[in-house]
C-alpha cells in the first residue's frame, strides 16, 4: 500500500482536468439550438477528427495492422463503406464489415 497516494493523486486530477470541461460542455449545449451555427461547426470538427484519427490508422498504422498492405486495408474502408449505404447508412453494419473484411484479408495473408 505505500505510494498509493499518488495513484489517486493521478485519478483525482484526472478526473478534475476533464469532467470540468464535460459539464461545462453540457451547460454551454443545452442552451444551443440543434440548427445553431456554432453546434454545426462542433458537429464540423468531431467528423473532421473522427476522418482524421481514420485516415492515420489507415495510412500510418501500428502493430499488426502496420504488416497489412495498403491495398488490404484501403479494400476494407471500401467494402464497409460500401455496406454503409447499402444498409441505409446504419454505422454498426459499416463498422462490423469494413473490421470483418480486414480480417479475412488478414487471415488470408496469413497474418
Amino acid at each position: 500500500m505505500d505510494g498509493w497516494w499518488a495513484y489517486a493523486f493521478i485519478a483525482i486530477a484526472g478526473w478534475l482536468a476533464t469532467d470540468i470541461w464535460r459539464w461545462l460542455g453540457v451547460l454551454a449545449g443545452n442552451r444551443l439550438r440543434d440548427d445553431s451555427e456554432a453546434l454545426n461547426w462542433v458537429r464540423a470538427v468531431a467528423t473532421a477528427l473522427v476522418a482524421a484519427v481514420i485516415a492515420k490508422l489507415i495510412l500510418y498504422p501500428t502493430g499488426v495492422l502496420a504488416q497489412s498492405p495498403l491495398w488490404l486495408r484501403l479494400g476494407a474502408v471500401a467494402v464497409g463503406a460500401i455496406a454503409f449505404f447499402l444498409a441505409r447508412q446504419k454505422p454498426a453494419v459499416g463498422i462490423a464489415t469494413a473490421v470483418a473484411a480486414l480480417a479475412v484479408g488478414l487471415w488470408w495473408l496469413g497474418f
